[in-house]
């Protein structure tokens, strides 16, 4: 059967992706490297991040070059690691959760697997919260509608309609959608900023005392928790690039996209925060920017926004549709994302019906998301690292024939140093409603439970034998 290539080649669908699991053969890899930039880009166009910012100023203390230290760090070494994964799809041209498996074997897969799926179902119930919360905002600004718990709802139903929508679609509409977001995001992003800089205090900004060290530096592994989140994921974007695309090219545009749009909205929410410091304690995270620009800037602003949010719970749900067919779901891939943007829906509701503050909950979910996704990226990476090749038709052999089934469909080595990196990075974490018994050490003080989970992962990997039937 033909199938659409995303990037150009033959297709009888202009936009949409029958794939599913299955590696794409290499000539239907007609992908160009500069379509990971925007990828990225819109990936990060979302205004938590001025939550972030504004949280760095009010909750740690920090001053406008501080801030600039967490803004720029944390996104290049989060998307350092995702353009380093990334180069898995392009070797293996599948998605990351079924490369995954030639690492944890067939069974041993399952076990990452669940639990980044259930993970993520919180990462897209926060950003439809985000969405909804962004459209209730333009309501107000244009009509002074006022919210209400069904009007709550049916914008809240619009949102993850429109993501299911996207997902289901494929990698061509999230590519084409991805970057006229990313054009106009920015455009709309730098009036923005052009606006709040005239009317900044900026001598009540500069002349802020630096705050504490530590704090900067926990700082830094809040915000790169945000961009580890979509590690598993990347290879899901470069399985249409050629085997022979430049690799430092991959890690390049990945990272640049992700540092062109965080970079300017941390610094935004920051300067924000030094007039308006309720910014970081709101229930709602976007309300303060209606009174903060006027209406021509504020309005589009807010829509372009809802559409960023829109795009990165898509991409989201894309990768979460292969996730779930990886751990035996034997249902297409647009059925799988549906399953996740029901999750989503639920759980918003809830969250936006029970929570008072939404920063607190927001900073101890990315922290827990990210101990949970770098147990997976340390393996991961190490394997990568050892130069693994990957075996097209091994990849859905799940019978116990298949080359990567293992000990009983079990890498042990592999789930072990997974298995550990897990217990050590939740024993260092501490949050809201969790304390790990080491939370007060040095590395849980500074929000760094995520590395420590990545590098004993992937130290432990290293240092076990490779399992016997490994290609």
């Amino acid at each position: 059967m033909e199938r659409y290539a995303p990037f150009g080649g033959k297709g009888t669908l202009p936009f949409v992706e029958t794939r599913g699991l299955e590696p794409v053969p290499d000539s239907e890899r007609t992908g160009r490297v500069r379509t990971l930039f925007p990828t990225w880009a819109a990936a990060n166009m979302t205004v938590l991040l001025l939550t972030v910012g504004a949280g760095l100023v009010v909750f740690s203390g920090l001053n406008l070059w501080q801030v600039l230290i967490v803004a720029v760090t944390a996104p290049v070494v989060s998307y350092g690691l995702v353009g380093l994964v990334s180069v898995a799809g392009q070797l293996g041209g599948a998605p990351g959760m079924a490369l995954s498996r030639a690492v944890f074997g067939q069974r041993g897969n399952l076990l990452p697997g669940a639990l980044i799926w259930i993970a993520r179902w919180g990462w897209e119930t926060v950003n439809a919260v985000t969405g909804a919360y962004a459209l209730l905002a333009v309501l107000d600004l244009l009509f002074s509608v006022r919210p209400t718990t069904a009007l709550i709802m049916a914008v809240l139903v619009a949102f993850v309609a429109s993501s299911f929508l996207v997902s289901g679609l494929g990698a061509g509409a999230l590519r084409a959608c991805s970057t006229w977001s990313a054009y106009l995001f920015g455009g709309f992003s730098a009036l923005a900023l052009i606006h709040l800089g005239v009317g900044t205090d900026w001598r009540a900004v500069l002349d802020r005392p630096a705050g504490p060290t530590a704090l900067m530096i926990a700082g830094i592994g809040t915000l790169a928790a945000g961009g580890i989140s979509w590690v598993p994921s990347a290879p899901d974007f470069t399985r249409y690039l050629p085997r022979t695309t430049p690799r430092r090219a991959v890690v390049g545009a990945t990272v640049g996209g992700a540092v062109l749009v965080s970079l300017p909205l941390v610094l935004m929410g920051a300067v924000m925060a030094v007039g308006t410091p309720g910014l970081a304690t709101s229930s709602d995270p976007v309300s303060f920017i209606g009174a903060l620009l006027p209406d021509w800037i504020s309005v589009p602003y807010l829509l372009i926004a809802v559409a960023g949010m829109v795009l990165i719970n898509a991409m989201s749900m894309y990768s979460a549709g292969f996730t779930a067919q990886t751990l035996g779901f034997m249902i297409p891939r647009t059925w799988a994302v549906g399953v996740n943007a029901a999750i989503s829906l639920l759980l918003g509701g809830l969250l936006m019906m029970a929570t008072s503050s939404f920063i607190d909950p927001f900073v101890s979910f990315l922290t827990l998301l990210a101990v949970t996704f770098s147990a997976w990226i340390g393996v991961f990476g190490v394997d990568l690292l050892r130069g693994r090749t990957y075996d097209a038709t091994a990849l859905l052999d799940t019978s116990p024939a298949g080359a990567y089934w293992y000990t009983g469909g079990f890498s042990v080595p592999a789930v072990a140093a997974w298995g550990s990196g897990l217990v050590v990075g939740l024993l260092l974490t501490g949050v809201e409603w969790f304390t790990g018994p080491l939370a007060t050490t040095w590395i849980g003080r500074h929000g760094l439970g995520w590395a420590a989970t990545i590098a004993v992962s992937g130290a432990l990997y290293a240092l076990l034998p490779r399992p016997a039937g490994a290609r």
